[in-house]
């Protein structure tokens, strides 16, 4: 038991995952006020941001979260409504994370660790947990074992990476700290009000995103590192599959860091012909997500199971098929 790590995947999430480039431009000017008299002094009113300008600051401040334990709550596409509590490192990128799901609830949460290319899933739900297009498990299969390990797999990573093999719902194989940065895309977003979050006192803004203003924004960046970061946002909302665009709110608290954000939208799913030919993607169901950071850059220890508690996916599958 103890930390384990992705070596060969923290470059990339280092370099690329928690950041995006500034939309908004630089903060607004700030006001002045001169005493009476010659010998009166100068104060210097704080920067009154646009919405825009508070989007983009939360974004780049992302890029120093280290460590983030966040709840998610909503419904997603082909699993309705869940609920997931988990805790995240950035670097090296691991993750531990408790799924519950509307057909697992009287069972109980599924347990879910990454770490070091490896995916670990145990806990009471694991007996009806699909792995969609892969395997049916079965509580015998695993011979008195409590997790089932898959090698290699990936999380948080770009979407052609993340592969959970059907244990995650794709909506949530991504980062959210990648993903609260994703209304920087948006060409109106808005403040909507204050709002108390977990705590803190939160500014609330909303705005519409695209698929056409990440990429402008990917367009705009001055820099490798920029646009690198851009690159994988537009990446993490093509990973969510809206069919146009999406809704998002964001809380972001005093000290300019975001605190919860809400995504919500149409989407499209994969046709396939009864020749196994991609046609045209039909329509989903929506997606409403919310989720919240509770604790920022705290210690995360992620503990993966021993080797003799869990059963390879790929020693299953052999013997289910000969």
């Amino acid at each position: 038991m103890g930390m384990s790590v992705c070596r060969s995947a923290s470059r990339r999430v280092a370099s690329a995952a928690l950041g995006v480039v500034l939309l908004g431009g630089g903060a607004g000017a700030c006001g002045t006020g001169t005493g009476s008299g010659s010998g009166g002094s100068t104060k210097t009113a704080a920067p009154v941001l646009t919405a825009a300008e508070a989007v983009a600051k939360a974004a780049e401040d992302s890029a120093g979260i280290t460590s983030l334990r966040y709840r998610i709550a909503g419904s997603v596409p082909d699993r309705g409504r869940l609920t997931v509590e988990a805790a995240m490192n950035t670097a090296p990128l691991a993750m531990s994370m408790e799924l519950t799901t509307a057909d697992q609830r009287a069972k109980g949460p599924l347990n879910v660790r990454f770490a070091d290319k490896t995916l670990y899933v145990g806990g009471s739900a694991l007996e009806i947990q699909k792995l969609r297009g892969v395997a049916n498990l079965d509580a015998k299969e695993l011979n008195g074992r409590s997790w089932l390990r898959i090698k290699p797999a990936g999380w948080g990573l770009f979407s052609v990476d993340s592969q959970s093999y059907g244990v995650l719902p794709r909506q949530v194989e991504g980062s959210p700290i990648v993903q609260s940065t994703l209304l920087t895309g948006s060409k109106n977003a808005k403040r909507v009000g204050t709002e108390t979050i977990d705590g803190a006192r939160t500014t609330h803004y909303r705005g519409t995103v695209t698929s056409d203003g990440l990429r402008a924004a990917q367009r705009a960046a001055t820099d490798k590192a920029t646009r690198e970061r851009q690159t994988y946002s537009l990446d993490q909302f093509g990973a969510l599959r809206f069919a146009k665009n999406l809704i998002m709110d964001l809380w972001i608290d005093d000290g300019g860091r975001a605190r919860q954000f809400r995504m919500r939208g149409a989407t499209h799913a994969a046709h396939f012909n009864a020749d196994g030919v991609l046609l045209e993607p039909v329509a989903g169901d929506p997606i409403d997500l919310t989720v919240t950071f509770l604790r920022i850059n705290e210690p995360v220890t992620v503990s993966t199971p021993s080797a003799g508690n869990t059963v390879d996916l790929g020693t299953l599958l052999d013997a289910q098929t000969g």
